[in-house]
C-alpha cells in the first residue's frame, strides 16, 4: 500500500513539474512574439484627463498572445512611436526616440516587465471584447486589434520623474 501512495506521488510531482515547464515554455514563446515590439497603434478618440483610446494591432502565432499584449504594445506604441492623428483627434508625438530605449534598456526592461510600471497607464476598453473584423490571418500569424485607453499625461508625467524622458518645459 505505500508503494502504491509513494508512486501515486511520484506521478501527481511529474506530471504537475510538466504542466510547469509546458506554461514557462509557452511565456518564453509570447515573450519571443513580442519582444520586438511589432505592432501598429491608431488613434480611436480622445478621452478625459490626457487620455486617448487607441487601437492596437498585435501580430502572434496565438490570438490569445497578441490579446494579452496590446496593453504593452500600446504603452510602447505612446513612448516610442505616437500615432497619427484623424478627423477631430489630434495626432501624438512619441514621447521618447528609440535611442533612448538603448540608452535606458535597463529601465525598459523592468518597466515593460509582465507585472511592470506600464500596467498603471494603461487600461482594456470596455469588456475586452475583440470585434470579429478585428481579427485577421496574415500569413502564420495572427492580426488582432484590441482598443485600449492610455493615460498619456501621467505616462509623460512618471518618465519625466524617472529621468527617462526631459519636460515640456525643460527647453532645448
Amino acid at each position: 500500500m505505500k508503494k502504491l501512495v509513494a508512486l501515486s506521488s511520484l506521478i501527481l510531482v511529474m506530471i504537475l513539474g510538466l504542466s510547469i515547464s509546458v506554461n514557462a515554455q509557452a511565456k518564453k514563446k509570447a515573450d519571443k512574439d513580442t519582444e520586438d515590439f511589432v505592432y501598429e497603434v491608431e488613434v480611436v478618440s480622445v478621452g478625459t484627463q490626457g487620455t486617448y483610446l487607441i487601437k492596437v494591432w498585435s501580430y502572434s502565432k496565438k490570438p490569445t498572445v497578441a490579446i494579452n499584449q496590446a496593453k504593452k504594445n500600446a504603452v510602447h506604441g505612446i513612448i516610442f512611436k505616437g500615432f497619427a492623428g484623424k478627423q477631430g483627434v489630434p495626432g501624438q508625438k512619441a514621447l521618447a526616440t528609440p535611442e533612448v530605449e538603448q540608452d535606458k534598456k535597463a529601465f525598459f526592461d523592468e518597466f515593460f516587465d509582465d507585472k511592470g510600471n506600464y500596467n498603471r497607464y494603461v487600461t482594456s476598453s470596455g469588456d475586452g471584447d475583440v470585434a470579429a473584423g478585428d481579427v485577421m490571418k496574415v500569413g502564420k500569424k495572427y492580426k488582432i486589434g484590441v482598443v485600449v485607453s492610455v493615460n498619456v499625461s501621467d505616462l509623460r508625467k512618471a518618465l519625466e520623474e524617472a529621468g527617462v524622458i526631459k519636460g515640456l518645459g525643460s527647453g532645448f
